[in-house]
């Protein structure tokens, strides 16, 4: 395969993923709006509470949504283990759109909902750069990534180079794997069917 088509190959890959995740992303997104406003503009619950709870609901669907159908195609290392990675690094991003909203709204005293949505808009382009970069690093593997840790539930360098590796999507990795038990005893293993004949 030539240099330009294993070039085009990869970012076609990408290209497909980075659809599907924006895709994803534009629907959580229609969640977070909708139940962010309908909290804060809708009830008059304060901005940042409508938009942390609007946020765990969308993160839910996202996650359901990235694992089944975005990332499909990569490593599963447990569902617990990418669950909890999934919600901290979501964590991160609720950070980074929160200080946009929360500098917009305390700050520079832009109350009204313009502002509000307009610090949610670019506050959540910034998260999702972020979330895409983090997703594909920490949560969904690729088939060929390191084992995983399980203590910390983050992929590790190999320990043996020499050492295969599972291929292969949905294969999943487990750290320190042992080397198959001999097999129990039996008068066979210890002596030749000669000595038997013998007795």
């Amino acid at each position: 395969m030539s240099l330009v088509a294993k070039i085009h190959r990869q970012f076609a890959h990408l290209v497909r993923e980075l659809a599907k995740f924006g895709s994803v992303g534009a629907i959580a997104f229609v969640i977070t709006v909708a139940i962010g406003n309908g909290l804060h503009t809708g009830l008059g619950v304060g901005p940042l509470t409508s938009n942390g709870v609007a946020t765990v609901f969308a993160t839910t669907f996202s996650y359901l949504a990235n694992r089944y159908w975005t990332f499909r195609h990569r490593d599963r290392t447990g569902l617990g283990r990418e669950y909890v990675l999934f919600f901290g690094l979501n964590g991160v991003g609720l950070v980074i759109t929160e200080l946009f909203i929360g500098f917009t709204h305390y700050v520079l005293k832009l109350d009204g909902p313009v502002s509000y949505n307009a610090a949610l808009v670019v506050g959540t382009g910034v998260a999702t750069l972020f979330r895409f970069w983090s997703y594909k690093k920490w949560v969904f593997l690729p088939a060929s990534a390191p084992q995983v840790d399980p203590a910390s539930g983050l992929p590790e360098a190999p320990s043996d180079p020499a050492e295969p590796v599972a291929e292969g999507p949905g294969a999943t990795r487990a750290h320190n794997r042992q080397a198959p038990s001999p097999r129990l005893g039996h008068p066979l293993d210890s002596r030749t069917a000669e000595d038997y004949a013998e007795i």
